[in-house]
Formats: C-alpha cells, structure tokens, sequence
C-alpha cells in the first residue's frame, strides 16, 4: 500500500510539472518571437502540440535520466530561439535544469553537456556568420536559466542527503549506545568469573593439596585413603565445572581463550592456514623481543583481520605483512574481493572500533577500509619500543560522517552563489574586451576618410576602410540618400557611434561620403 501511495504521489507530481510547463508553450503557440530558426510552421498550434508532447516525454524519463529531459528542453528553446530564451521553453528549461541538479548524483555529466552547448552556439556563429554578440547572450541564457536552477537543485540534494545522514546516524548512535550496555554488562560478566575464579578455585585447590597429602598418609588405614583420593577427585571436578561456568559467564559472543597469550603471529597465520583460509606471510626486520601492550595489539590485529577476511571474503587469498623497525612495527592485512558473493553475515560493528582503542592504548594507530582492488585492507603502526603515550581517541565515526555532510552543503551553498556571479564577472569582462576591440574595428581615421573620393569602385573604397563596419545605422541619424543602393557607418570615435562616417554606393561606386550626426529634430531623424 505504502509502494502504491508513493507511486501514485510521484504520477501526480509530474502531471502537475507537465501541465505547468507545458501551459507557455499553447498560450504563447503564435511563435512571433524573433529569434525563429525554423519558419512559420512553428507558429501553428500543431508545433504547440509536438512540444507538449515531446515535453511529455521528457517528463516520462525526468526521474531515471534527467539529464536526457534536459537535452530534450534544450532541443526544442534552440529550435524556437537561437538564445535560448523563449516565451514558449523557458519555464521547461528552469524546472529542467533544477531537476536534474536535485536528481542526477554525478556532476561532470552535466557540466559536459553545459560545455558542450556553449560550444555547439559558438559553433553555430561561426557557420552562420552571426554578431559574436548573439553566443554572448546564448551563454548568458545557460547560465541563469539552466545552470543557476541546477545548482540550486544540487544544494537541495545535499541538504536532502544531510537530513537523511542526520536520521542514520542517529539510528547508528543508539545501536552504539545498547552496545555500550552490552559491553558494560560483559565486563560485569568477567568481573563476576574473575571473583569466582580467584576465590573458589583457590580454596577447591587448597581443598584437593590437603585431600593429596591425605591419599599418601602411612599413619591411615586403606579406607582413609580412598575417601581422600575421592576427596581430591571431587576438588578437579568442581575445578572443571567451574572453569565451565567461568566460560559461560564470559559472554553469549565470546569463546574462553584456548590459545596462550603469547602465540607468535607465525602460529596463528600457519593454525589460520590449516583451517583451510588462503593466507601468506611476509616478516621482514629483526625479530626483537617487542613491549607487552605491542605484542599483544599485533597479535589481534592480525587475528581480527583473519576473522573478519573469512567472514565477509570467503575464498579470497589474505597476505599479512609485518615490518619491525628500530622505532615501529607496522602490520598490513589485505584480502581481495570474494571469488563469489558471500553469504549474508550480520556484522557486529565492535570488532575495528575495538582494534582502533587496542591500538591506540598501545601508543600506535590503526586505518582500514576498501582498497583499489575491491578488496579491503588494514594498516596498524605500533611503537617497538615501551613507554610511548596512548595517542588521543579520534573523533567518532558518527560525528565524522555528520561534519562531512555538513561540509558538503555549505560547499553547496557557496556554489550556487559564488559560481554564478564568478562566471557573470569572467562573462562580463569577456564581453566588454570585445565591445571595445569591436569599436577599434570600425573606427575611421580622418586620413582614411580624406583618401578616398566620390566615383571610386566601391572594392577600391572599401579596402581603404576597417575590415568591419556598424551593424545596423545607429539611432537617431539622418535618411540616407534616395539614390544609394546601399550606406556603411563607421565610428569617428571609438566611443560613441555619432558623429560617424557614412559611405554609401550606387551602381558598385562611391556615390556620397559625409559625416552624420545625430538629428536633433525627431521629424529629421530616419525611419
């Protein structure tokens, strides 16, 4: 039921998202924009209709790849626009852009596409021979239409993801505190066990030495001596049931040790071996007595690192390495990926954290995690000498992931507004070196002017002139000459565009020359 409600929470959503979207492109279906591409069909409601449908589309897929909605969007503004901006997709180009920041977990496929559309624009100008103002603009669409609602939609991902840490880790912190219960009450459990083994086995030992010295006695008669002898053999017996019940005291989880306390790493790795786990070994230095507290962190670490490759990597091959210097051991344990997906084994999750303190209360340091081949390995640093102080706990694993996740929304917070205004202002000063490297183009010089002469062939005239002239007449200038087929302006100044030079030809000859300025009668001034 739960499935069913959200399925159909998620079918309304993008039914409203469709017709919001979709809403601009039938009211705005006449397409008398300027910047069509595609002629007047595009004006007819049947355009309006495709476009419906291809955003229709696009939000069927919006959920599994976003991106490809966007592209889809992108598609149809370029097509109706060649800035991107348009009455008709420019609502689908936000709510696009901003799904696919909150949807999409990888960034660098998105930034492609983005790069890739200035490029394809920048491409387009070139072909078309179009004003390198028109790519200025289309970057400027991308920006704040696409990319500013994509990085706001990744800011919502992040802070969506921090909630969400935020209620793991709370799961994790109360899991963590009944294992502290639990410990708390296994330690009470050895305590108990190492009562009652201190006092009772000392007293069933005394017990079963007196009943010895009886079983021996010259001065007692045979039945004396057998009900000594069964005396001492009821002492052992209680020994061995109370070292029973010491064992059962000890923990649900946690076997009596059944290996001496100074076992070499060489013996475990040769019993771990003959048990049937793929291990090598690799000792190198001088095998130096080593303080207590190290010998006994090297020994468990080596033995958690077994236990938990055989648990989690069944059948993968374990290589343990021990390096013994003049001032450190270091120990590594690496086991590759299982051969075949290993079976579903409920992980305790104390075993590392009781390494990590082992390690620590040695005076050394320990890491572990994944490595590069898919398989998981771990480093431990030990002092080889004695009298090295506990290095300080580290912070909680908890507390960690919940500063990293923080740290990963206000890195988002400052991208959505540092990006765009860092990319306005390199924008900005792009087009502003080009706006004057522009005017420096079209400038005449008063000698230029002066060379050419009314009657010269217009190719002799125009070879004497900049390479590019004004786009279009500049506001507010006189009408030209009724019998020009064509008039150039020039700029007399670089930073105004009149007073300008004007050059206009009839019959492929230069048929006037003047300089023009602004009329400031408006009955005057060109249509």
């Amino acid at each position: 039921m739960h499935r069913d409600r959200q399925a159909l929470r998620r079918r309304a959503l993008d039914l409203a998202l469709w017709a919001l979207i979709c809403a601009p492109v039938l009211l705005n279906g006449d397409g008398d924009g300027p910047g069509r591409w595609a002629g007047s069909w595009l004006g007819s409601w049947w355009a309006g209709a495709a476009g419906a449908a291809l955003l229709g589309a696009a939000v069927a897929i919006g959920r599994r790849r976003p991106l490809t909605a966007l592209v889809v969007a992108l598609g149809l503004s370029a097509v109706h626009g060649s800035q991107l901006i348009t009455p008709q997709y420019t609502a689908a180009l936000v709510a696009f852009g901003f799904l696919a920041g909150r949807r999409s977990t990888r960034a660098r496929p998105a930034l492609a596409l983005f790069a890739a559309v200035a490029l394809a624009g920048l491409g387009v100008v070139l072909v078309l021979d179009r004003a390198p103002w028109s790519w200025f603009n289309l970057v400027a669409a991308l920006l704040f239409a696409v990319v500013v609602p994509w990085l706001l939609g990744r800011f919502v991902r992040q802070y969506v993801e921090l909630g969400a840490a935020g209620w793991r880790l709370a799961d994790r912190m109360e899991r963590e505190q009944r294992a502290v219960a639990d410990r708390a009450r296994l330690r009470e459990r050895s305590r108990i066990a190492g009562d009652m083994h201190d006092s009772l086995g000392h007293e069933l030992s005394l017990i079963a030495l007196r009943a010895a010295a009886l079983e021996v006695d010259r001065g007692l008669d045979e039945r004396q001596r057998a009900a000594a002898r069964e005396l001492r053999q009821a002492a052992g017996d209680a020994t061995a049931r109370l070292r029973d019940i010491v064992g059962v005291l000890r923990g649900d989880d946690e076997d009596a040790p059944v290996t001496p306390r100074d076992e070499p790493v060489r013996a475990l790795v040769e019993r771990a071996g003959a048990s049937g786990l793929a291990v090598t070994l690799r000792e190198e230095g001088e095998d130096v007595p080593l303080p207590e507290m190290t010998a006994r962190a090297v020994h468990r670490v080596v033995q958690e690192s077994l236990t938990n490759a055989a648990k989690h990597a069944p059948g993968a091959a374990v290589a343990v390495r021990v390096v013994r210097g003049p001032a450190e051991v270091a120990i590594t344990v690496t086991n590759g990926p299982a051969p075949s997906p290993a079976p579903s084994v409920a992980a305790g999750g104390t075993g590392l954290v009781g390494l990590h303190e082992r390690a620590r209360l040695a005076g050394g340091s320990l890491a572990h995690g994944p490595d590069a081949d898919g398989g998981f390995a771990v480093h431990a640093r030990l002092p080889a000498t004695a009298g090295a102080p506990p290095a300080p706990p580290p912070a909680p694993t908890s507390a960690r992931e919940w500063d990293l996740a923080r740290r990963r929304v206000r890195r988002g917070l400052r991208q959505v507004i540092a990006v765009p205004v860092a990319v306005g202002v390199v924008l900005g000063v792009v087009m502003l070196g080009f706006d004057q490297y522009s005017r420096m183009r079209t400038v005449v010089h008063r000698a230029s002017y002066d060379a050419v002469r009314v009657g010269d062939p217009e190719a002799y005239v125009l070879a004497r002139l900049p390479g590019r002239a004004l786009p279009d007449r500049p506001a507010g200038l006189p009408p030209e000459p009724r019998d020009a087929d064509r008039c150039a302006y020039y700029r007399k100044d670089v930073l105004w565009d009149a007073p300008a030079f004007r050059f206009c030809f009839t019959d492929g000859r230069l048929s006037s020359k003047s300089v023009v300025r602004d009329v400031p009668n408006e009955e005057q001034r060109a249509d």
